[in-house]
C-alpha cells in the first residue's frame, strides 16, 4: 500500500511558494472556513456521494464541507470529481442541484478521442481538464480540434 507523508509533500510543494497549507478537517476556525479568505477555486478529488450530498444540503459539519459551502455562497469556482459508479437517481439529482448553482462536476471518465495509450494518459487528461477549468495552463489536456 502506498503511504504518503503529507508534511513532506507540502514542504516540497512549498519550496517555491508557500500557498499550500494542510488543515485539520475539524478545524472550523481555519481561515478557509470564512468568505473573507480569498481563493480562485476549490477542487474536491475524489468526491464521495456522501460529501456531495452534504455540500448539496449545506451540512457544514467539517472544514471540507464548510469550505465548499463558502465557495458556493461567495459564487467562487467549486469543482467536484465524483468517484462512484453506477450513479443512482439520488446521486444524479444531487449533482444536477449543485450544477444549477454553478458547481462544476467533472467525472473522471476516459476521453477516448484523445487516444489515451496508458492509465497515466487517462489520469493526466482528467487532471488537465481540472486545471483548464481553473484557468491554469498545462500540457495535460488539449481542447478539441478536428484531428485525424
Amino acid at each position: 500500500m502506498l503511504e504518503i507523508n503529507f508534511d513532506i509533500w507540502i514542504q516540497n510543494i512549498n519550496k517555491n511558494s508557500s500557498k499550500l497549507k494542510l488543515c485539520d478537517i475539524d478545524d472550523m476556525f481555519s481561515a478557509i472556513a470564512s468568505g473573507s479568505f480569498k481563493t480562485d477555486g476549490m477542487v474536491i478529488v475524489p468526491c464521495s456521494m456522501g460529501t456531495l450530498s452534504k455540500i448539496k444540503s449545506g451540512t457544514s459539519d467539517n472544514l471540507l464541507i464548510r469550505a465548499a459551502d463558502v465557495m458556493i455562497k461567495e459564487k467562487r469556482k467549486l469543482i467536484l470529481i465524483p468517484r462512484e459508479t453506477p450513479l443512482s437517481s439520488i446521486h444524479l439529482k444531487n449533482m444536477l442541484f449543485l450544477s444549477d448553482l454553478n458547481v462544476l462536476i467533472i467525472p473522471p471518465m476516459p476521453v477516448f478521442y484523445e487516444r489515451p495509450k496508458t492509465i497515466e494518459d487517462i489520469v493526466n487528461i482528467t487532471v488537465g481538464r481540472i486545471l483548464t477549468s481553473l484557468n491554469i495552463d498545462s500540457d495535460l489536456y488539449h481542447e478539441w480540434s478536428n484531428r485525424k
